[in-house]
């Protein structure tokens, strides 16, 4: 299930207020791999464990939000920094 047009357009980063992108399917690719090598952390400092099948970028692409299930996780400590 993937995140609607309509939300989208409403959603927003709850730290910056920036709004939010679908992240595309290199760059999905690219966190995938990272996953799968227990090499990704989120900003609170877990290991991402879950494969994802879509995410939101942050406007300047510094920040990654997990979509789980079709629903956007939008906390800063479960985001993925994309940015040192």
């Amino acid at each position: 299930m993937a995140v609607s047009d309509r939300l989208l357009e409403i959603l927003a980063c709850p730290e910056t207020r920036q709004p939010v992108e679908r992240a595309s399917s290199e760059l999905l690719r690219e966190i995938n791999e990272k996953i799968k090598e227990g090499k990704l952390r989120s900003r609170g400092g877990e290991l991402v464990e879950s494969i994802l099948e879509e995410a939101l970028v942050r406007k300047d692409g510094a920040v990654l939000y997990p979509v789980r299930s079709g629903i956007p996780v939008m906390l800063v400590d479960e985001a993925i920094a994309l940015k040192s």
